[in-house]
């Protein structure tokens, strides 16, 4: 179960180098088209199932091909999946009121502490998981829309357990689709990384957490 659910989200996210780029004002397909044709033509739902089939065809491609070395499943991640993932607005969430007080460097170096550790866990698990031939996508109904963000479902079956996963992926909009958050029985990934920061700040602040992620970063 566990190693299932880790799959889902490494297939994705979910940790990574991540976009760097601003997207503290995102921009509105309102702006450049009207919301019904953005939705034609860019259409988050069809975004989120080309991000999980794009990095799984890949993957599978490797092992077809015995090359499923860690490096190559490192390049895969970078290529596949960092370039859909908002990492300035997960690390945003995640830090909450303490994001205004940090410096541009600051910001820099949390996002490169999520990026790198999320890259280590899910080369790890990608590298381990042999099965993907039984795995199904499906995108759910409802897609929830607001301007240039979206909460998409996605429904995934492993075909010997007749049971599915079923995860939301929180999406925003800037030049495309990029997801900012995971969330899987109602555990969110940004509240998680919130728990652990705010954590460690009420205990000893938030330049004893810099300083402990910069000693790991180094």
């Amino acid at each position: 179960m566990i190693k299932r659910l880790a799959i889902i989200l490494t297939i994705f996210h979910l940790n990574v180098a991540f976009a760097m780029h601003d997207v503290s004002t995102p921009l509105n397909p309102a702006n450049i088209m009207s919301d019904s044709i953005a939705d034609i033509i860019d259409p988050p739902n069809t975004a989120a199932l080309n991000m999980m089939m794009s990095a799984l065809s890949s993957l599978k491609e490797l092992r077809k091909t015995d090359k499923a070395t860690p490096e190559n499943i490192k390049s895969l991640i970078r290529i596949k999946l960092m370039p859909n993932i908002a990492m300035d607005v997960s690390t945003e969430l995640a830090l909450k009121r303490h994001w205004s007080k940090l410096s541009n460097e600051q910001k820099n170096i949390f996002q490169r502490y999520i990026s790198q550790s999320l890259m280590k866990d899910y080369a790890s698990i990608l590298g381990s998981y042999e099965k993907l031939d039984s795995v199904s996508i499906s995108v759910g109904p409802n897609i929830k829309r607001k301007d240039n963000r979206a909460i998409v479902k996605l429904i995934i079956t492993f075909n010997d357990d007749p049971k599915p996963f079923k995860i939301s992926l929180k999406m925003i909009r800037s030049s495309h689709w990029q997801v900012y958050d995971v969330v899987f029985s109602g555990v969110s990934l940004v509240k998680n990384y919130a728990a652990q920061f705010n954590s460690h700040i009420k205990r000893k602040g938030i330049d004893s957490l810099i300083a402990k992620i910069v000693k790991k970063l180094k």
